[in-house]
């Protein structure tokens, strides 16, 4: 037990008055009596806080977190003695995270129960830890506290943000998808199966007609087609260092996660496969896999990936990539293009294209573009736009070689980056590039 600050005040006060008393005798039977009072109260108040039953206390945590994305959580708490409780409660969150309404304070009727509810922001993935809650609790007279520890750690899952994956759902559902910023282009027929044979229909071009068909059964049959089924996309994830880079609160890896779980479901739904090889310092692999448990597969595969401060070495992760992905797939290398990268990316890219479809995207950091836009007023803010100038220069020089040796690529900012790679995802489906 702690005396709080209510005791303090009143041992002063009976400080003060024994002073009094000291010096008029005749008072001394009235402080005795006095002090006796208090002390008395004093110590039925600690006798009542020490024998009182226990509360009892409840967490009701989601399933899943999201990060960065608000989620409620919810604690019950039950008086089951005869007197009000008053108490601090203050939840045990993990250390990666902010809540709202925390610490709370208030009182519990005898027998009954409060639920508290709060919002809880976790800004890092992986396994979040939530320690034992902790309790304070006032003695009926207020001059006593006791903290308790309720409760054992639970421990729950923190995902990458997958509400653009939501949203493009849903909307998908609404046929909605442009909303979004994902493009449909018209679909030229070398990116098309065939599908069956039916009976012509108004506005079918000539070249859809199946003439032998035609002549057999005497009037005008069409070639129906549907979309290539069955390609792999294959996301190679950079973990090194590079992507440490903060952009818009977060690093740019978890940007990068949340493209690939949306452009991940929007190939899932065009009937493709989907694998993960990460390299920087980690070596994971996602063997491909498709249909709809494939995405709650790739979550619970994506959500403890951690950047590491190890470089990234290009060359290497090729020579797995292609050691463990023989079919001929689309490569979809995610990264953040540095300088000092072409003399090793450019030929390790080269070998994997020549067996696969190889897609660079790269995110470029949103503080160089603002660097390289703002006006130049002083000393600094000069080294700083040559600074940005050379860094974008150096970007667009690789890029500009890969274009040239026949690689694809995609240079964009965090906010972009998602859509815009599944917009090229789209394009590279429909044009019928694999």
């Amino acid at each position: 037990m702690t005396p709080t600050f209510r005791l303090l005040a009143l041992a002063t006060g009976c400080s003060f008055l024994a002073v009094g008393f000291v010096c008029l005798p005749s008072l001394t039977p009235a402080w005795a009596f006095i002090g006796a009072a208090c002390l008395g109260a004093v110590l039925i108040d600690a006798f009542r806080l020490t024998w009182s039953p226990p509360l009892d206390i409840d967490r009701q945590l989601p399933s899943r977190l999201a990060l960065a994305q608000p989620t409620e959580v919810g604690l019950t708490l039950r008086n089951p003695g005869p007197y009000p409780v008053q108490i601090d409660v203050f939840d045990g969150i993990p250390q990666s995270a902010t809540a709202d309404l925390l610490p709370w304070s208030g009182s519990i009727p005898p027998q009954s129960e409060i639920r508290i509810l709060y919002q809880i922001k976790l800004l890092k993935r992986g396994e979040a830890i939530f320690g034992p809650v902790q309790i304070r609790r006032l003695s009926p007279f207020g001059f006593w506290s006791h903290l308790s520890h309720y409760l054992a750690p639970e421990t729950i899952r923190v995902y990458p943000n997958y509400e653009p994956v939501i949203q493009f759902a849903l909307l998908a559902m609404l046929h909605r998808e442009n909303p979004l910023g994902i493009v449909r282009r018209p679909r030229p027929g070398s990116s098309r199966d065939f599908h069956q044979l039916r009976d012509y229909r108004h506005g079918d071009p000539l070249s859809q007609i199946d003439w032998k068909a035609s002549s057999r059964r005497q009037l005008l049959i069409s070639r129906d087609f549907q979309e290539q089924r069955n390609q792999s996309v294959v996301f190679m994830l950079d973990t090194g260092r590079r992507m440490r880079a903060l952009d818009n609160g977060s690093p740019q890896f978890d940007h990068v996660l949340n493209a690939i779980l949306l452009v991940a479901y929007v190939a899932l739904r065009q009937g493709d496969q989907i694998a993960v090889k990460s390299f920087g310092g980690s070596d994971r692999w996602l063997p491909p896999m498709k249909g709809s448990h494939a995405m709650p597969v790739l979550l619970n595969h994506l959500y403890d990936y951690q950047t590491t401060p190890s470089p990234s070495d290009f060359s290497a992760a090729v020579e797995q990539l292609m050691a463990r992905q023989r079919r001929r797939s689309l490569i979809i290398l995610l990264t953040n293009l540095r300088g000092e990268d072409g003399n090793e990316l450019i030929p390790a890219i080269q070998a994997l294209n020549s067996r696969h479809l190889v897609l660079l995207a790269s995110m470029r950091e949103t503080a160089a573009q603002h660097a390289f836009a703002e006006p130049v007023r002083s000393f600094e803010s000069a080294l700083r736009f040559l600074a940005a100038d050379l860094y974008l220069k150096e970007r667009r020089e690789i890029l500009a070689n890969l274009g040239a040796a026949g690689i694809l690529t995609l240079d964009s900012t965090a906010g972009d980056f998602p859509v815009a790679l599944a917009n090229c995802y789209v394009d590279i489906h429909i044009a019928g590039r694999l």
